[in-house]
C-alpha cells in the first residue's frame, strides 16, 4: 500500500513537472530592446473609442522615431523610451468594426506589422429587467427580511429547547 502511495505521489510530481515545462517552452520570452523588430498593440481587440498603447523595437535604432500606420487610427510616432519605441492612440469611437493590420516603419527601413480588433458593442443604457427591485430600494425592506428571518430562528431555538427540557420531567 505504502509502495503504491508513493509511485501515485511521484507519477503526480512528475506530471506537473511535465506541465509547468511545457507551459515554459510554449510561451515565446518577451521581447527584449534592440532585440527584433516587432510591434505590439495592447490590448488588441478594444471597444471602438477605446486608447491602446503601442511599443515597438526596430532592431539597433531604437534610438530614433518610427511611424505607425492603420486604418484603425490613422498615423502615430512612436519614440524612444528605455530601449523601445512607444506611444499611444485612440481608436475613434465611429470605428466600424473589424480586423485593422498595423504597420511599424522604422527609420533604418525595417518594417513589422501584427493585427489590431475593432468591437463595436452597444452599451446599455439602463440596468437589465431583473423584477421590481424592492429589496433593492432604500425603504429598509432588505433589513426587515433579515431581522424577521433572525426571529424565526431564535423562536424555532426556543421551541425546541423547551421541548427537551419538558421531556425530561
Amino acid at each position: 500500500m505504502r509502495g503504491l502511495l508513493s509511485h501515485r505521489v511521484l507519477s503526480s510530481v512528475l506530471g506537473l513537472f511535465g506541465l509547468v515545462a511545457a507551459f515554459v517552452l510554449a510561451t515565446a520570452p518577451p521581447a527584449r530592446a534592440g532585440e527584433s523588430v516587432f510591434i505590439e498593440v495592447t490590448p488588441n481587440s478594444v471597444q471602438a473609442g477605446s486608447r491602446v498603447n503601442l511599443r515597438a523595437g526596430c532592431d539597433n535604432s531604437n534610438n530614433r522615431q518610427a511611424q505607425v500606420t492603420s486604418d484603425a487610427f490613422g498615423r502615430v510616432t512612436l519614440r524612444p523610451d528605455n530601449g523601445f519605441l512607444t506611444g499611444s492612440v485612440t481608436v475613434p469611437g465611429n470605428k466600424a468594426p473589424g480586423d485593422y493590420p498595423v504597420n511599424l516603419d522604422c527609420s533604418n527601413g525595417n518594417t513589422a506589422s501584427t493585427m489590431l480588433t475593432v468591437l463595436n458593442m452597444a452599451q446599455p443604457s439602463k440596468g437589465p429587467a431583473t423584477g421590481g427591485g424592492g429589496a433593492a430600494g432604500g425603504r429598509g425592506t432588505g433589513s426587515l427580511l433579515l431581522v424577521g428571518g433572525l426571529v424565526a430562528v431564535a423562536v424555532v431555538a426556543g421551541v425546541s429547547a423547551r421541548r427537551k427540557t419538558g421531556n425530561r420531567v
